[in-house]
């Protein structure tokens, strides 16, 4: 379970900061456009996808935090 909470913590801190990135200058990381086809589709974050990547990456730094959590009771 450790495994797979780190793995989806690192996933969605890359995406979120990528999607940071890409927003903050105008899209001129074309690498980065993998970020869009998360956000765009869903029409109430228009015009809020700065913020929307922003959580991601904060739902990723909780993600690993609650793996290391699970790794430090046993």
């Amino acid at each position: 379970m450790r495994k797979i909470l780190e793995f989806i913590g690192a996933a969605l801190i890359i995406v979120g900061v990528c999607g940071v990135l890409r927003e903050l200058t105008g899209g001129w990381f074309a690498l980065m456009g993998f970020t869009r086809w998360l956000i765009e589709p869903v029409g109430f974050l228009d015009g809020k996808e700065l913020y929307a990547h922003i959580v991601l990456a904060v739902l990723g730094f909780a993600f690993l935090t609650a793996a290391g959590r699970s790794a430090s009771r046993r």
